[in-house]
């Protein structure tokens, strides 16, 4: 009963963080950069991603941006989009495989087909978690360098967005799940790590009759 509670814990936290690397790949505020300018009525937040650059004024108008040219694009921008995609594509793939190995599930075939099911899935959960934590501490370290650089003006700096930390978080949950999956698949059973049992010889019968024809008897 307990280990089909690990699994299931596991499944809850792996579809958590699929959603959330789903969520954070999608997003346009990686980065948020607040222009008051002079006045507050004349405030602008200007939202980056990795896909599209949005706009939002004070006035309620908000208008994005596509970012069609790749090469354009920062080095940590185009790190960041192959491996969020990879991390996707590994974690769908990953959950998928994972709940074919779940004990409660009657697909996969015997308990050792379930068993590799089950590890598969949670190797290919870490790593989409791995994948998924590249991307953000490489922006977030890139934001807080032009941040504390002296040469950028205060209008060119920005600060981390709501996408870097589901990511990160996504990517922290995809991890746990998949340690879970192939812990799980490690240990075996408590009887298996226990020595063997002495096995005791029967003590050899008599052969019938030996009481009356004993040895003595012939003294």
């Amino acid at each position: 009963m307990a280990s089909v509670c690990l699994q299931l814990l596991a499944f809850a936290l792996a579809f958590c963080g699929v959603s959330g690397v789903l969520a954070a790949t999608l997003l346009p505020n990686w980065m948020v950069n607040l222009d008051t300018g002079s006045n507050v009525i004349t405030a602008i937040v200007q939202l980056q991603g990795l896909w599209m650059d949005c706009t939002c004024y004070s006035t309620g108008m908000f208008s994005c941006t596509l970012k069609f040219s790749v090469l354009s694009l920062p080095a940590h921008v185009q790190a960041a989009r192959a491996t969020m995609i990879l991390a996707c594509v590994l974690a769908a793939s990953g959950i998928c495989t994972a709940t074919v190995g779940m004990q409660c599930i009657r697909l996969g075939g015997d308990r050792e087909s379930k068993s590799h099911a089950a590890f598969a899935g949670g190797l290919c959960l870490m790593t989409a978690g791995i994948s998924g934590l590249i991307p953000t501490v490489w922006y977030t370290k890139e934001i807080i360098a032009n941040f504390l650089d002296l040469t950028v003006p205060e209008s060119n700096k920005h600060e981390p967005g709501g996408a870097v930390y589901i990511g990160f978080i996504a990517a922290l949950l995809l991890l746990i799940s998949g340690t879970i999956f192939c812990t799980f698949c490690l240990k075996k059973d408590p009887e298996a790590w226990l020595p063997p049992p002495k096995q005791q010889h029967p003590p050899a019968a008599k052969p019938e009759g030996s009481s009356a024809y004993n040895l003595k008897d012939y003294v």
